[in-house]
């Protein structure tokens, strides 16, 4: 497992530093891109010039499962008492075709933990290919919806909004932006997650 920790040192004069983290799969991982193109260091980048200072835990993994990041997620809240926590799972749960309900019961704990260690959560959905057919896409896409709306979070419906469906954005696997589509992807998720910072 790669941790990316990102964000200066605060001087002894200044606020101390808040952290924010990301949980999530390749979508927040810079798959196949250089690790600074992807969006979660570029709002590293962003967040730089905020005061107080954040610091930023990219804890997403390649292949990353709704069950993994569950499991994986109350040693990283002890570990770093995160401020704010982004959750972004769920994708490998349809591309694998997995039970809906699992994956919600599984988004729902990772929600409630982290709302119990006191952190804002920002919920960040997917959408699947068409090829997957309407009534698990449905079904997949109102998860997100209903659980921000049940637990009270922020919620980005879909992470790639205008990305996926621009060629000159996507990789070839039709799944994952390319360098050039990354900081459309930031600004999507900055519209939710700015007013988590104050």
């Amino acid at each position: 497992m790669l941790l990316f920790v990102f964000g200066g040192i605060a001087g002894a004069q200044a606020a101390p530093a808040r952290t924010l983290l990301v949980l999530g799969d390749s979508l927040s991982a810079a798959h196949n891109i250089a690790t600074e193109q992807g969006w979660v260091h570029l709002l590293e980048v962003r967040l730089s010039s905020m005061v107080p200072t954040w610091v930023v835990i990219n804890a997403s993994i390649s292949g990353e499962t709704s069950l993994s990041g569950r499991n994986r997620l109350p040693a990283l809240l002890s570990k770093y008492r995160p401020a704010v926590v982004v959750i972004e799972l769920g994708a490998n749960d349809g591309l694998r075709g997995l039970p809906l309900e699992t994956m919600r019961a599984n988004l729902a704990a990772m929600i409630d933990a982290a709302q119990a260690a006191n952190a804002k959560v920002l919920l960040l959905g997917i959408e699947l290919p068409v090829n997957y057919g309407a009534p698990y896409r449905s079904g997949l896409q109102a998860i997100y919806t209903d659980l921000a709306r049940q637990k009270r979070t922020a919620l980005v419906p879909f992470l790639l909004e205008g990305v996926a469906l621009d060629p000159a954005l996507m990789q070839e696997d039709g799944l994952h932006p390319l360098a050039a589509g990354e900081p459309k992807v930031l600004d999507t998720v900055w519209a939710k997650l700015q007013p988590l910072l104050h």
